[in-house]
């Protein structure tokens, strides 16, 4: 028997609970906390109380609070699908408790545009001495490209050398400007300088200033533009033969110019200013005008590209292969209710999540995706939606 808390009631976490009631032999009973207790009554309702045994409001800024609903439920795992901001104080939480941890999304601190593992990192000695496991980024960039990395390191090269991952959303919702997945968390990461590994350092870029027009799979040819993503950070800590990693997105050139006149009159700022009498972040009001990521599931057509190239030696020979996903965002729509951009990432939270329960991938401390054997997730991954292509290449697509 297991007990699941998962912390969040957006889209990806109606995906990851849709999901996990559909599995009872790993998820017996599942428990569901949020600011807004009446999203989880919406899921409770929709997958059945059956499976879904208890909703909670729960603020996750509060690590006090946070462990008082884990003594509570007294669950095995904590499935953290809130904000970035909140990773610390549940980690703290699950601590306290002695309770096992997994997220999506590493850390970031409110008033600065900055994510890295740092902060996460640095619980390793705590949680092994609790214990306990953490297991980060268990999403599909980071998470599902972090497996592909080992899966390929180890299934198909002796060393490797180049990694280039790419997220290409080639489907059409409909909107003049929206974001696929929440807008603050979204815009915050696209616009602060794109970064990248190469020669053993860090190199930076301006903001989305550097692009390849790169052929997706059943999607064609679509700009792509460099940033920096929190995997690149963990990959190549983890696979130091890497000579360079990149990490590429694709925008339209609708999307590219809505955001660069949000961002010419400061609609974009995280500073707070003054509006008829109080204090208000610029992003923050944004969000609140933009249309919810979870309302642009129905009438979405069209389907992601993610992957990651990867060039290394195989028998003294160099080698490039792509391995990939492609997800429709009308099917996903058609089995949870889902966009793709959710469907993507609350899958893996899920497969994360039973690798942990069955014991597939547990040990004490705090993880990222590719330390572990890649071989049961990825098997998982054709199981539940997620179906992955390897194709070798000729050569590297990129023209530098």
């Amino acid at each position: 028997m297991s007990r699941v808390l998962i912390i969040g009631a957006g889209g990806v976490a109606a995906v990851t609970v849709k999901k996990c009631a559909r599995l009872p032999e790993y998820f017996d009973e599942i428990y569901l906390a949020s600011r807004t207790v009446s999203k989880c009554e919406a899921l409770q309702q929709e997958v059945g109380i059956d499976h879904v045994k208890g909703v909670f409001a729960v603020d996750a800024d509060d690590a006090k609070a946070v462990e008082a609903l884990i003594n509570d439920v007294n669950p095995d795992l904590v499935v953290n699908l809130a904000l970035p901001y909140q990773d610390l104080p549940i980690m703290d939480a699950c601590l306290a408790t002695k309770t096992d941890y997994l997220d999506t999304a590493n850390y970031e601190p409110k008033d600065v545009a900055k994510f890295e593992y740092s902060w996460q990192w640095a619980y390793q000695d705590k949680f092994k001495d609790a214990g306990i496991m953490a297991l980060l980024g268990s999403g599909f960039d980071p998470g599902v490209t972090n497996v592909y990395t080992a899966y390929a390191a180890k299934h198909y090269f002796d060393e490797i050398h180049y990694l280039d991952i790419v997220d290409c959303n080639g489907g059409d919702h409909g909107q003049a400007f929206a974001t696929n997945f929440n807008p603050e968390i979204n815009i915050r990461e696209i616009t602060q300088r794109g970064r990248f590994w190469e020669d053993g350092e860090w190199k930076e870029t301006d903001p989305l200033s550097v692009r390849e027009d790169l052929d997706y799979q059943n999607i064609g040819v679509r700009a792509s533009y460099l940033m920096f993503h929190e995997e690149l950070e963990s990959i190549v800590k983890h696979f130091p033969s890497l000579k360079r990693a990149r990490f590429w997105m694709t925008f339209g050139d609708a999307y590219l110019n809505h955001l660069r006149v949000l961002e010419g009159i400061g609609m974009t700022s995280i500073e707070p200013v003054e509006f008829q009498g109080q204090q208000i972040v610029p992003l923050e009001f944004l969000k609140a005008v933009l249309p919810n990521p979870g309302s642009l599931a129905e009438g979405y057509t069209g389907m992601t590209c993610i992957g990651t190239y990867i060039t290394g030696i195989k028998d003294g020979k160099e080698k490039t292969i792509f391995i990939y996903n492609n997800c429709d965002h009308a099917v996903c729509n058609e089995e949870v209710g889902a966009q793709a951009v959710s469907y993507t990432t609350g899958v893996p939270a899920m497969i994360g999540a039973m690798m942990m329960l069955q014991g597939k991938w547990h040990k004490p401390g705090v993880w990222n995706m590719e330390q572990f054997d890649p071989d049961p997730f990825m098997e998982e991954l054709n199981k539940h939606g997620l179906p992955w292509h390897v194709l070798e290449c000729d050569s590297s697509p990129f023209s530098k």
